[in-house]
């Protein structure tokens, strides 16, 4: 299908009509920093999610899991400095109070109000800071950038997209540096659009392409309590609903795969001390599944992002990984290229220009292409290089 969608530069969660957002400085973690906010749509939306896999799941994931059930909502309330997670009984409540406190300041109802929350695990909201930072929270059609920035924890930049299409705009918005591992990742991450969209599809979609793009990212390993990628679709851009198997549909689900991919780039670059993005395109897979399970073990391995991050072209690193990944290959077929020169062809090594290999790897963005030659599918993941920040970082956060 010809591309049928753009970005927008310096768009973001606000860009499609009828959303609204903003944040202010509850004090959670530390002073003068926004870290809470509040998304809002001015309509009744289709709503739909993904939560984390881990079997110990926040507060926020499951109230907000529960409220999705009827498939709408009208805001969520994000908060960054603390998961909420594995807090009991008074977690809970600390949710729930969130949302209703959301709800009185836009004026909806409670149940149409889901939370999301980062952080420390094992920690307790400071509520007392977090009612007087929702009064004081002012939502526009600009305070979008605001709201990204306030959902950060790591992170050491927002990351915004937003992307216009036949007749409507997606906008987004997500978090996530460390703690990032397929199985939906770590992350917090958040859509919108003014596209029309009956509710079902928009669940299918939904999964589609957070399978596609954010669920093809890795950092160090690791899955969170309190992952979240949500989608609420307003309808404000008019139009006749998009519904699966329609040729709005194609053109919906393309552009919101588009706006994902980008999303999930921007987590794996920004990667808890990463000096390299790596992209790993594997092709020729026996299925889909074998292509997704190929790529993502090769992104996630640590000696391969060891290699990156020293650029040692240390090639066995890859295809140790990959053949350990469970998808169907056989050594004779393989073919590795990293940064466009091949290393292996056959299963065999080939010469090559060293030299240039471990210039491309020095880059900003490094490029390792397999291909199986076993079938047809193929997919690409996202991570970061390893370095010695990340021990460092991770070694005093709560200190």
């Amino acid at each position: 299908m010809k591309n049928k969608s753009d970005f927008i530069p310096s768009g973001g969660i606000t860009s499609p009509g009828g959303f609204l957002a903003g944040a202010a400085s509850a004090g959670i973690k530390y002073k003068n920093h926004p870290d809470l906010g509040i998304l809002f749509s001015e309509t009744a939306c289709a709503a739909a999610a993904v939560f984390s896999t881990n079997k110990i799941k926040a507060a926020p994931v499951i109230l907000s899991e529960k409220r999705l059930q009827d498939g709408k909502a009208r805001a969520v309330v994000i908060n960054s400095g603390c998961a909420n997670s594995c807090t009991g009984g008074r977690g809970m409540k600390d949710a729930v109070a969130m949302a209703e406190m959301t709800a009185e300041h836009v004026g909806v109802a409670a149940d149409d109000v889901l939370v999301a929350s980062t952080g420390v695990i094992g920690t307790m909201l400071p509520m007392d800071s977090i009612g007087r930072g929702i009064a004081e929270i002012k939502l526009t059609t600009e305070g979008g950038h605001e709201l990204a920035r306030a959902i950060m924890t790591t992170d050491t930049v927002p990351k915004e997209v937003a992307v216009r299409a036949d007749g409507f705009t997606i906008g987004g918005m997500a978090k996530g540096s460390g703690m990032i591992h397929p199985n939906l990742a770590t992350m917090l991450c958040f859509l919108t659009t003014d596209a029309n969209v009956e509710a079902g599809f928009l669940k299918e979609a939904l999964k589609e392409a957070v399978d596609t793009s954010l669920n093809m990212v890795s950092i160090d390993g690791d899955d969170s309590t309190n992952d979240m990628v949500l989608i609420m679709a307003n309808g404000k851009a008019g139009g006749e609903s998009v519904i699966a198997g329609s040729r709005q549909a194609e053109v919906f689900q393309e552009a919101l795969n588009k706006a994902c991919i980008q999303l999930a780039r921007a987590l794996a670059r920004d990667g808890e001390g990463a000096t390299r993005l790596i992209e790993v395109n594997v092709k020729g897979a026996a299925s889909l599944a074998d292509a997704r399970l190929a790529a993502r073990t090769i992104v996630g391995s640590s000696l391969v992002k060891a290699a990156v991050h020293g650029s040692d072209p240390n090639w066995g690193r890859i295809i140790a990984a990959a053949g350990r990944s469970g998808a169907e290959l056989e050594e004779s077929k393989l073919y590795l290229e990293i940064g466009g020169i091949c290393l292996v062809k056959g299963g065999a090594p080939v010469s090559y220009n060293k030299e240039k290999v471990v210039k491309h790897l020095d880059g900003d963005e490094v490029n390792i292409v397999l291909n199986l030659n076993m079938g047809n599918a193929g997919a690409m993941a996202w991570g970061c290089d390893l370095s010695e920040e990340y021990v460092t970082i991770n070694s005093e956060y709560t200190t």
